[in-house]
């Protein structure tokens, strides 16, 4: 994939509609691969709210931050953080929406670009992710950037999910500066 075509930027209005469908029209068995207790998803009213309070709310009160990756100006997918701590750290999930820009290295790049408005807009020292430890992709991706694995251990991540293992890695401020000069 050419890495001039692809780009990311803050989530705005227009987003709200795919990420909801992202979440709602996926597969169960994809959903679930990632971690997802399918009886915990938002309608899709939840989502617009949820996903509209995080635009409107200043970076110190943000809960919840999301970026969209963007290949050829068109979104196809997102990240975000949550479990913010401004100034400190932030907990990073990683999402392609649809298949055919899975498994291209497309994720490696999106996330590297993506960190830059997690550091530098929420001040943090840290950013952490805890991918379920059973989906190899995101795993991959963060070995590849040079996350520090942490640990393996059995938590409920997130809001949405159901307990399972989890990766703990973990990049720090000074790790992403260094990723500047590459």
């Amino acid at each position: 994939m050419d890495k001039d075509l692809l780009s990311v930027r803050e989530i705005q209005e227009m987003d709200i509609e795919p990420i909801t469908d992202y979440w709602l029209q996926s597969e169960p068995a994809f959903l679930e691969g990632m971690g997802v207790d399918l009886k915990k998803m938002p309608t899709a009213d939840q989502w617009k709210e949820m996903l509209t309070e995080q635009m409107n709310q200043s970076y110190p009160e943000k809960k919840s931050y999301c970026t969209i990756w963007l290949v050829d100006d068109k979104a196809i997918g997102h990240s975000n953080v949550n479990k913010i701590i401004f100034g400190q750290e932030a907990f990073m999930h990683l999402h392609i929406w649809k298949n055919e820009y899975r498994q291209k290295g497309i994720g490696t790049e999106m996330v590297k670009r993506s960190l830059s408005y997690f550091f530098n807009n929420l001040n943090l020292e840290k950013i952490y992710c805890e991918p379920y430890a059973l989906n190899p992709a995101p795993n991959k991706t963060l070995e590849k950037l040079g996350f520090k694995f942490v640990k393996t251990y059995t938590t409920i991540p997130g809001w949405l999910n159901f307990e399972q293992p989890v990766n703990l890695w973990e990049f720090s401020y000074e790790k992403y500066r260094s990723l500047l000069k590459y």
